[in-house]
């Protein structure tokens, strides 16, 4: 019916899959798939553009037609998509087992999938008369030049990990961009929700509203974090490692923090939605922080950054999207049963568990096992309780994608 179905749902089990396979991996020597690079490129690519993208996938070809006031795609595109993404993973899977051809069909394919999500989304961006939403476009074809320098660095034989790291930088950005949009909606309706408390549960304005003003996602901030996440970015793929790349590290994570400026409304930041998407930008801020510190000398490893921004900003953010546009778009309301709170905690404990790892004196080994742990629990329950959803048909009088609508 809609193309997160599939996406959102591939999302949840390609994280659990992945994850148990990469236990098996540090814990029992047990093999991955052999692709070009060895078994951390493997990881690495396919918690980037295999996971990431299937959730970015999922998120835009749902988004942007109500972005741009425009029909939803088509079973055929949201089909037809899916089974591309479908055979790039099992392409990629195969990559070292079938020699240059593998590697060759792997490229074309993981490379073609993404290069027609542009194709599909670009007219409608492009086409929207205010263009508000381009910030997407011109970071999925920064996505698209990671994803072919990899494949071309495999094809040549380097060391394609530098291009993974690209890739992380581009999803920090994306990240940025989506979620300017999303909290619009879930931190004013917990401001709303707290106007409704304190007036006891009417929806007449009192004198102390005005203390409580609607949210806004400001420009000037995100461009200022979009822009020090990129120049981060594009510093450690020229200076790779480099004191440069630690200061700039440390302005990115400044301009994180300087975003986070706009989210502090009171008490109603401490909603679950609300916090959940505050909690993205603190990983990404101390991401970018350990990595700042660790280039100019600190005793810790630039590993355990990155984790922050992919095990946390990344896994927590996509859960968040899971939950929240997921769920509205197949015509439910927002979860609020315990288990999201658990599985939260467990993504946020797995991306600290990692980071631990990566510091002088730690037991290395037992954290990583920790954190793939608390990773598999978040999003094994993710599965269990949205996949019902994703597969299910609209409890509401919906029939599309559009978000769920009220009976009354």
């Amino acid at each position: 019916m809609c193309g997160f179905r599939p996406f959102f749902l591939a999302t949840a089990l390609c994280a659990v899959l992945l994850l148990l396979i990469w236990l098996g991996f540090l814990a029992a020597g047990l093999g991955v798939p052999a692709v070009p690079g060895g078994a951390v490129v493997w990881h690495a690519h396919e918690l980037m553009f295999g996971f990431g993208l299937a959730a970015v996938a999922g998120f835009l070809l749902t988004a942007v037609p109500e972005f741009t006031a425009t029909p939803a795609f088509g079973r055929r595109t949201a089909l037809g998509m899916f089974l591309l993404w479908t055979a790039a993973r099992l392409a990629f899977w195969l990559s070292g087992t079938l020699g240059l051809t593998g590697a060759v069909l792997a490229a074309v394919l993981n490379v073609g999938f993404l290069g027609a999500l542009i194709a599909i989304v670009a007219p409608r961006l492009w086409r929207d008369p205010e263009r508000r939403h381009l910030a997407f476009l011109w970071g999925l074809g920064a996505m698209w030049i990671a994803l072919a320098g990899f494949h071309a660095d495999a094809l040549g034989g380097a060391y394609p990990m530098r291009w993974v790291r690209v890739g992380v930088g581009v999803m920090m950005v994306l990240i940025v961009v989506a979620l300017s949009r999303i909290s619009m909606r879930i931190v004013n309706d917990a401001l709303d929700a707290e106007r409704l408390r304190r007036n006891g549960g009417t929806s007449r304005r009192h004198a102390e509203d005005d203390e409580l003003p609607d949210y806004r996602a400001r420009p000037p901030r995100r461009n200022l974090a979009i822009f020090g996440v990129a120049l981060y970015t594009v510093v450690e793929f020229v200076l790779p490692g480099s004191v440069i790349g630690g200061w700039v590290a440390l302005a990115a994570a400044a301009a994180v923090l300087n975003l986070l400026n706009d989210w502090h409304v009171g008490r109603a930041l401490l909603s679950r939605w609300a916090f959940m998407l505050y909690a993205v930008y603190w990983l990404m801020a101390a991401g970018y922080a350990l990595i700042g510190l660790s280039l100019l000398g600190a005793p810790v490893i630039p590993s355990a950054g990155l984790h922050l921004l992919t095990v946390g900003a990344m896994g927590v953010s996509i859960f968040g999207v899971l939950c929240i546009a997921g769920r509205t778009h197949a015509g439910h309301e927002l979860d609020l049963r315990p288990w999201v709170l658990v599985a939260a905690a467990g993504l946020v404990a797995a991306a600290l568990a990692r980071a631990a790892s990566g510091l002088p004196g730690m037991p290395v080994l037992g954290l990583q096992a920790v954190s793939v742990a608390a990773w598999v629990l978040g999003y094994g329950l993710a599965a269990r309780y949205l996949g019902t959803v994703f597969v299910g048909p609209r409890p509401d009088s919906g029939t599309g994608c559009e978000e769920v609508l009220s009976e009354a």
